[in-house]
Parts: C-alpha cells; sequence; structure tokens
C-alpha cells in the first residue's frame, strides 16, 4: 500500500469516527438539555436525527436495487 492510500485510508476513518460521535451526542444527549442552552446551537433540530437516516436508508436501498435489477436484466441480454 502507498502512503496516499493511508493517508485517505486515514480520513475516512477519523470522518466517520467524528460522523458517529456528532450522531450520538445530537440523538442520545441533546433531548435531555434545554431548547435554549447555547450547547443546542451546534446541532440540527432533533427531528432531522430521525429523517436524515432514513432518507439514507431509502436512498441505499434504491441504489442497491437498481444495481440489482440493472446485473439480472444485462445477465439475461447475455444468455
Amino acid at each position: 500500500m502507498s502512503l496516499s492510500d493511508k493517508c485517505i485510508g486515514a480520513v475516512m476513518l477519523l470522518f466517520s469516527i467524528f460522523v458517529f460521535v456528532y450522531y450520538t451526542i445530537w440523538v442520545m444527549v441533546t433531548p435531555f438539555i434545554d431548547r435554549d442552552h447555547w450547547v443546542q446551537s451546534y446541532f440540527l433540530p432533533r427531528e432531522y436525527g430521525i429523517i436524515i437516516p432514513l432518507v439514507l436508508l431509502v436512498l441505499g436501498i434504491t441504489s442497491i436495487g437498481t444495481f440489482l435489477g440493472l446485473v439480472m436484466v444485462k445477465s439475461k441480454k447475455n444468455k
């Protein structure tokens, strides 16, 4: 592996850790903090804590289904 692959992997790992910690604090901790507290200004409204993962899940399942459908259609044409 080259150095650039390791750097890209490290950046991706750090980004995913940041997203995980941010989302965990957002969903698990901020409901117990008053809405007018200064910490709440660093987070989106709580409703997005459910909407964003649902949209990502639907998009992911749709893209996987589309990919599988295209592969099945192409394999049918080759036979």
